[in-house]
């Protein structure tokens, strides 16, 4: 491998050189100063070089999986004029597990039928939906936000359109702080157990599975400050945002 020694230096030149125009403006008629050793680099040291590796993960990590949304059509493949309502709903009736009576999520089904034609309404539990290209192919995908209740939960979902149907990319469930889009990713930032920290979760658009996949999770510290639950406000039906506009937005 070759040496990395030159481009560290010339790093360390353009830092001196920028050490010493900061010194002439602060007004200091002195010389240029040192600014102590740099720190040796330590390669990183393997442990336990004979341990025999694991053939499978020992957790069942959600890695991202995607499936086809039944009952569900996309008038000219145009995802805008998918309804949310409609999405939610066949949801709720392809999983009577978590949306039944006795299902952990059985309160949204009650707050459903709240909702307008298009959402809306105090108890509608549909977030506002937004458009934007998520998997570089120049047309927007659907991401759509519901709460689950009667838990402090808020399903977070992602499509798209393949030969005329609608296709799930996204599916997950968490208790959410805010949400964000990035270029090709999806960031959720759920509260942790210890104040002043947060998780940060990001989803990414994978060509080759074709489904946004779990990238990176990350532990983060905020400040001191406490996460207070309130309640997330109900989407209130309007025009459909262009697309400049929900990127500008891109955020929950």
């Amino acid at each position: 491998m070759p040496s990395r020694r030159p481009l560290r230096s010339a790093v360390a030149a353009v830092a001196v050189a920028l050490l010493s125009v900061t010194v002439a403006g602060c007004g200091d008629s002195g010389g240029l100063r040192g600014a102590g050793a740099t720190p040796t680099a330590i390669s990183p040291a393997k442990l336990w070089p004979d341990l025999r590796p694991a053939s499978s993960p020992a957790w069942p990590y959600d890695e991202g999986s995607r499936h086809t949304v039944k009952g569900i059509t996309v008038p000219g493949d145009d995802i805008r004029a998918v309804d949310p309502v409609a999405v939610v709903r066949a949801e709720i009736s392809s999983d009577p597990a978590d949306y039944g009576s006795k299902g952990v999520y059985h309160e949204t089904v009650n707050r459903m039928k709240a909702c307008g034609a298009a959402g809306g309404g105090d108890r509608c539990p549909l977030l506002k939906p937004y458009y934007r290209d998520l998997t570089g192919d120049g047309r927007d995908e659907l991401t759509l936000g519901f709460r689950l209740y009667p838990t402090n939960q808020t399903a977070l979902r992602v499509y798209t359109v393949e030969k005329h149907r609608l296709v799930q990319v996204l599916d997950d469930n968490d208790a959410i702080i805010g949400v964000e889009l990035a270029g090709r990713a999806v960031i959720v930032r759920s509260p942790a157990g210890i104040t002043g920290y947060e998780y940060r979760t990001t989803w990414a658009w994978d060509p080759d599975r074709k489904a946004m996949v779990f990238s990176r999770d990350e532990f983060m510290r905020t400040g001191k400050r406490r996460h207070h639950r309130t309640p997330a406000p109900a989407f209130t039906p309007t025009s459909a945002p262009t697309t400049s506009a929900a990127a500008s937005a891109g955020a929950w």
